[in-house]
Order: C-alpha cells, then structure tokens, then sequence
C-alpha cells in the first residue's frame, strides 16, 4: 500500500527565533516501506534555509518512550530530523540579544526536520520506542568544545515547556537536570566567524589588516600557514588548520617575481606556489565547505585585444607566471564555493611602481618608462574593500574583474603624475616601447592591454574609486 507522509518540500522561518527554520520533507512509501531526502542542499538553500556547510553526521538511537535529552547549545549549527520514531523538540535562544529567552516547541517525525543555529538550546524527548534523532552539523566535535556549550535547566520555569510525558515520568540524566535556571545563564555571544587571510603581510594583506580587526580575521604568513608545506606533520601545514572554522578563506599569497619565473628555478618555484598549492587549497576548501578568495592577475590574457576585456576571456598567458596563475585559477574554480577576483597593477602599502618614480624624481633621474602598456591602477585599500564585498553580500560566485575605474593610461602617464607629486616636471619621463625597454634584457613577456571590463563587480553594488583620483589620494598621504 502506498502511504505518502508530505508531498513538498517546505523551509519555514520560526518566527519567535531568529535564524531557526523548520521544514517539512517528501517522504514516498509501499509496502516496503518509504524513502525521502534527508537533506537535499540546493533545493533547501533556494528555499531560503543557510548554506551552513555540514561536516559531521551524528546519530543518537533511544529505545524508550519518554527519553528526554538537553538543554544544550553548542557552538555550532545543527539540521535535525528523525530517522525512525517520532519526537517532542524544544529549544530556547540562549545567544545574547532580544530572542535570549525565546522558546519554540514542535513534533518531528520521518516528513519534517528543523535547523538550529548556533547557540540555541536544543532538547527532544522521545515518543516512540526505537527513535532514531539525526543531526549535521558544520564544526568537528572535540572535548575540548564543549567548554563553549551553553546549557539550561529541562525544567525551567521561564521556559514553560510542556513536555508530554512529565520530566518525573521521563527517562533522563542526572546531568540535564542539574543545570542551571535561565535567570542564572550566561548567554552565548552572538560570534561570527572570521575570515582566514593567506598573505598577511603582501600589500593586499596590509590592506586587509586595515579594513579588517582581530575579531574580524586571522592573518597568516607562511611561518604560521603555507600552503606549499607537503609534511601534514608541520604545524603550518593546511592540514593542521581547520578550515571550516572560517567564513571564507582569502588568499592573497602568490609568486610575483614575474621575471624570475622564466629562469629554470623561477619556474618551478611559480608553478608550486600559484598552481600546485593552489589546487591543494582548493580541495581542502571543498573538503571544509568554505568559500575560496582566490587573487588573480591580468597576466592570464596576453593583452592583444582592444577595448576592455571581459572576464569570459581565454586564456591566453604570454609567460610562466601568467600560465602558473591560469593553472591556479582554473583549480579554483573547480570548486563550488568560490571568487576569483582578477586585478592589475596594483599599488599598496611598500615597495610600489609610484614609490620607485617618486624616489627616481627625488634623486634627479630621468627615466624612460614604457608608454605601450595600457590599464587601470588597482590600489591595495580598493581591492581588498570589493573582495570584502563579495564575500559579506554573498554575491554570485564566480570571476570578477577588480581595478579602480576611469580613463586607462599607460605607465608612462602615472609616472608623469608621480614625478609632479614631488615638484619635478613630467617631461622628465620620456616614453619607450615595452620591446625597446627589455631588449637585451633577461625579462617575461607583459600584455600591452591591462584594461578590464568592470561591469560584473559594479552588478554587484560595488563602485571602484576613479584611478586618478585614488592616485591624488594616494600622493596625499
């Protein structure tokens, strides 16, 4: 005989309860029994439940009627449905804040399950024999965790819960019924998660340090994080982190001795950093269910196309750091979860191309600097803010072109600006071919057109600062 418990899918916000949703599922029977989706990740995420990123399956079976278990809140969210048997849930808002009190009750059986985020109290009692509770969660236990539970007392008055079988009839802990009232609970902050920053100390990662604060982020260098170390025994290998701790890992760490790359060691020190370690990355990513920054380059391209360039492009990288980049690249976007932020000519904190011109014009030198390149400056405050952007909105996933905006000019005319900065004309600077520059000379191949189509990050609400503007800022100070 077929039996049909529910026939759609629902996520339904709990109202009292900020974050918690309760759904029902399909669940198909015969005379051999039924089947349903337990957990079905892209039809539940459309309906509006989070992306929470499960990484643990537990199972707790009860072979009485009236077993009562909680109140616990972990530090962690919890999707809970029942396998076999049929339960009486309930759970407070133990976090800070105005829900901190807040209590939801309901009946699960094989067609419904509930999400429960982080520090919410969670507690059931059985009403069948043989039940089986099922929850995902998206941190790894350890004992060490449960120091951060938060717990409650199953019969607290505040509460008011209406157990079905009285607590005195139940079957329970010891534990459980020790804990405290709510009045003498300490509620759980409200912490989210940081983000994961690789390249601490590059001119993305300084500029990261300044939007970002310790509560915001982790930075890592590679004493502390390299994803090139192969001993998972190393305390700063990726396997000693874990990832899905984090909101989103950003990597702002590469290989950058463009022309270093084109000697015999270069290039396999480029390959292992922008490539090999990247995929590496990628996968443990995939593997923890967290989102993937990955800073690119406008060196993937080969620059021989006018107007700007979209980033539907081919790939078409004119020396070993651009083919080590587009080999990072395309390992990235193997996975799910992630953002390929493109950018050029970035100026930061440190060394930089207008720091060398203005120390040029400081010391009396008249350079001759290329004029056949063309592009957009990308200052180092503007691309961390757009992949701040990405990442705190939940934009798209994909590739985003990252520049600052406006009229592209070459080189040549940002010198010029640099020099002025400091009172020496630009007339100091002189032009000279990318060809005529590097001939004889020992140097990678560069694409002459730089220039990127910005329209996809602008979709997104975000609006890059005109270069030349951030340029007078920059010289400013």
């Amino acid at each position: 005989m077929l039996v049909e418990f529910s026939q759609q899918l629902t996520v339904t916000p709990v109202p009292n309860i900020p974050g918690m949703f309760l759904l029902t599922l399909p669940v198909h029977g015969d005379n051999r029994g039924w089947f349903k989706e337990n957990w079905q990740r892209e039809k539940m995420i459309a309906l509006g439940l989070p992306d929470f990123g499960p990484v643990q399956n537990n199972i707790s079976f009860n072979d009485k009627t009236g077993t009562t278990r909680g109140i616990h809140a972990e530090p962690w969210d919890k999707y809970i449905s029942v396998a076999t048997g049929k339960i009486f849930g309930a759970w407070v808002d133990l976090r800070e804040g105005e829900s901190f009190g807040q209590t939801f009750t309901a009946e699960l059986d094989a067609a419904s399950a509930i999400f429960v985020p982080r520090g919410v109290g969670n507690s059931y009692q059985t009403l069948e024999d043989n039940t089986a509770y099922v929850y995902l969660v998206n941190d790894h236990w350890s004992a060490d965790k449960q120091a951060e539970y938060t717990f409650l007392n199953l019969a607290d008055e505040t509460a008011a819960i209406q157990w079905p079988i009285p607590l005195a009839d139940a079957e329970l802990s010891a534990k459980d019924e020790a804990h405290p009232r709510l009045a003498d609970v300490t509620p759980m902050a409200n912490a989210a998660r940081k983000y994961l920053v690789l390249g601490g100390n590059g001119q993305l990662g300084r500029a990261l340090r300044t939007a970002l604060t310790e509560e915001q982020a982790v930075f890592t260098t590679r004493a502390e994080l390299d994803i090139e170390q192969r001993d998972a025994s190393q305390p700063n290998s990726l396997e000693s982190w874990n990832l899905s701790e984090y909101a989103a890992i950003i990597n702002a760490a590469a290989y950058t001795a463009v022309d270093a790359a084109e000697t015999a060691e270069g290039r396999v020190a480029a390959w292992s950093g922008n490539a090999e370690a990247v995929a590496r990355l990628a996968k443990a990513c995939a593997g923890a269910g967290v989102p993937l920054v990955h800073v690119s380059t406008d060196y993937v391209y080969d620059g021989a196309a006018s107007g700007e360039q979209a980033e539907n492009g081919h790939y078409a990288p004119l020396g070993v750091y651009g083919q080590s980049k587009a080999a990072g690249e395309l390992a990235v976007s193997m996975l799910e979860k992630h953002y390929i932020v493109r950018t050029s000519w970035v100026i930061g904190d440190g060394k930089n191309f207008v720091e060398t011109m203005k120390s040029l014009a400081g010391r009396g030198i008249a350079p001759a600097v290329v004029s056949d390149q063309v592009g957009r400056l990308t200052f180092a405050e503007d691309l961390a803010a757009a992949i701040l952007h990405l990442v705190s909105t939940n934009a798209p996933y994909g590739i985003y072109n990252v520049s600052n905006d406006g009229e592209p000019w070459s080189w040549a005319d940002v010198a010029r600006v640099a020099f002025e900065s400091v009172g020496v004309s630009g007339d100091a600077v002189s032009d000279v071919t990318t060809e005529e520059y590097f001939a004889g000379k020992e140097a990678a191949p560069r694409p002459l057109n730089s220039t990127f189509d910005l329209s996809k990050i602008k979709s997104t609400g975000f609006t890059p600062r005109d270069q030349r503007d951030a340029l007078k800022s920059y010289l400013n100070g």
